[in-house]
């Protein structure tokens, strides 16, 4: 795992990236038909077509949970099991460990991530962002970027010698260029440029500028004890705009549900949850959407966590929550952080679908101007998708109150919201 060509994160990232499948099997060399087995329980390699490479399933990986590295098979099974709920995960997980320990299994056992590491190790490997926090940079990169630094300090000289792919050293430089290049100033930054031929003592500066920091410090204090703005979740600056969320009722009677939510606010077009032209699985336990938001981020589409229940959620999600689909069943928020809807509506939009002509349940019309109230037209099996061309106008609408909402919160092109 040196070399970035034989490192497991980057080769199934790429296997996934040209959409060449694995094959765990049960030799190094694959060629043969009977070493090939699809079962992680008895495989103890993994090979890359794509690289023509083999990798040992226990080979630990970049990827850091619990301060140890987690091995190649677990990441694997992780990446197998990204559609499945979070229960069904966890049994398919011990049901491999109880593989893995039998006689003719291969021994050892799969590690279970928690929700937010399956969440990050998914979005890694699908290419939707280029940095994780769990995973840890490749030893050629650390070197490299503290080569940089030394040379940008001075420590080293500006020449840094040149490499190919393999590894092979570079065509030597002619003496005389190499004297040349060695009688050059070499560059630094503003603590290597502050040297002399001997050691200067500065602490007497230290005295002098202590009243005045002394009257910024109680300064600092003064104004933000008189300051009324609400300050920011997190005293941290964010590495990266956090994603918004969109929570759905688990109700079966609810009108959107995962299995139809995708079709709906991506196309435009209302498809029964049950119907078997559904885009999504109804077993799903997370799904991603992208729209672009122009008064938040002219150029960038914002992606969207849609769930349907908050289990899994810590503390500082809940003021990434930016809708909240209801069908007026105050039981869907028992679990929710707010669990009455008039201080949950005063925090993040509701929004009630229900049927064109349809009375509003006088529960919804009591929660006031927090919670947005839409309705399509009744599902006709034998209607064809020309005749949904209102649903357009009821989804552009529930965007447009998702964006007013977000804008008023303080979500911005690089920041999350300052209103919690």
């Amino acid at each position: 795992m040196a070399t970035s060509e034989q490192d497991p994160l980057l080769l199934l990232r790429n296997s996934i990236a040209l959409d060449t499948p694995c094959i765990p099997t049960t030799t190094e060399d694959a060629s043969a038909a009977s070493s090939v087995d699809l079962s992680l329980a008895t495989a103890t390699f993994l090979q890359f077509p794509s690289a023509s490479v083999s990798i040992p399933l226990t080979t630990p990986t970049r990827f850091i949970s619990s301060n140890k590295p987690v091995d190649l098979r677990s990441i694997y099974f992780a990446w197998l099991k990204r559609e499945t709920a979070i229960p069904e995960y966890n049994a398919s997980a011990l049901t491999l460990n109880a593989e893995l320990a039998a006689e003719d299994g291969a021994g050892g056992e799969v590690q279970n991530l928690a929700f937010v590491e399956r969440l990050d190790l998914i979005t890694w490997l699908e290419g939707a962002s280029e940095e994780s926090e769990y995973i840890k940079p490749l030893a050629g990169d650390v070197s490299s970027a503290a080569a940089s630094a030394q040379v940008a300090a001075g420590v080293k000289g500006g020449l840094v010698p040149v490499t190919s792919v393999g590894g092979r050293q570079g065509k030597s430089i002619d003496p005389r260029l190499a004297e040349i290049y060695n009688g050059e100033r070499r560059m630094g930054d503003r603590n290597s440029v502050l040297r002399g031929i001997k050691p200067t003592d500065f602490s007497h500066v230290r005295k002098l500028a202590a009243p005045f920091n002394t009257r910024k410090t109680a300064h600092a204090a003064a104004a933000n004890a008189a300051s009324t703005a609400p300050l920011s979740h997190n005293p941290k600056a964010p590495v990266r705009r956090p994603d918004p969320i969109i929570l759905l009722s688990p109700s079966a009677s609810s009108l959107l549900r995962m299995s139809n939510i995708k079709s709906f606010l991506e196309s435009g077009i209302y498809i029964p949850p049950e119907s078997s032209t559904s885009t999504s699985s109804s077993s799903a336990s997370i799904l991603h959407i992208a729209r672009l938001l122009p008064s938040i981020d002219t150029t960038r589409p914002i992606r969207f966590i849609i769930v349907d229940t908050p289990e899994q959620f810590k503390p500082e999600y809940w003021s990434r929550v930016v809708a909240v689909f209801t069908t007026g069943q105050v039981w869907q928020f028992k679990s929710y952080k707010w669990q009455t809807p008039q201080e949950l509506f005063r925090h993040t939009l509701g929004v009630y679908l229900g049927w064109r002509g349809d009375q509003l349940p006088d529960m919804v019309k009591g929660w006031g101007r927090g919670v947005l109230s839409a309705q399509v037209d009744k599902w006709s099996a034998g209607a064809g998708p020309a005749s949904r061309w209102r649903d357009r106008e009821v989804v552009e609408g529930i965007w447009k109150a998702v964006e007013e909402n977000m804008r008023n919160r303080g979500w911005k092109r690089d920041s999350g919201p300052l209103v919690v």
